[in-house]
């Protein structure tokens, strides 16, 4: 049984896709893959994305969705970022909390860390300094303003999108 039919129009969207993907962008079978998902989200569910990126990230075929497309606009390390400090939060253990801190801070803090996200610098030391007493908010700050760059410039992007024009058209 065929994952997908598509009509004629969804073909020729689906051949102008594939031209872009070889361009660089990701396959539509990554966010399958992504997802481990046989079917497609609801029309209900994908209406519901185009309401607020929180519903969008409450859905894990919308968070899959949103990733795939970051991946192709090469700012995967937001949602990257945001998941880290999500789990972060639930750490218990002092030492673990520690070492988890730095390694946060290596890879997404520290000026030209690899995957370095866009804050100011008074965030940047203001972290550099709870990092040395860490406690699970330390990054909150940094959290809320790497959410509010995808909410305010990759969300709306992503809604115009050809993955997410692509998922309603199958819904």
């Amino acid at each position: 049984m065929p994952w997908l039919i598509l009509s004629s129009d969804q073909q020729d969207n689906r051949r102008t896709m594939n031209r872009s993907e070889k361009r660089g962008k990701i396959k539509n079978k990554d966010l399958k893959r992504q997802t481990n998902c046989r079917e497609r989200p609801n029309p209900e569910d994908t209406l519901l994305w185009s309401q607020s990126l929180e519903n969008l990230l409450k859905s894990k075929y919308g968070m899959a969705a949103f990733q795939t497309f970051l991946k192709s606009e090469y700012s995967y390390e937001n949602i990257e970022f945001w998941l880290i400090c999500e789990e972060y939060k639930k750490i218990r253990s002092s030492s673990r909390l520690s070492s988890r801190a730095q390694k946060i801070f290596d890879s997404y803090i520290e000026a030209n860390a690899p995957k370095e996200i866009n804050i100011d610098h008074q965030t940047r030391d203001a972290i550099r300094q709870s990092v040395k007493t860490p406690n699970t908010s330390c990054f909150d700050v940094a959290q809320r303003i790497v959410y509010s760059l995808m909410e305010k410039d990759s969300y709306p992007r992503f809604l115009r999108s050809d993955i997410y024009s692509s998922l309603m058209a199958s819904a």
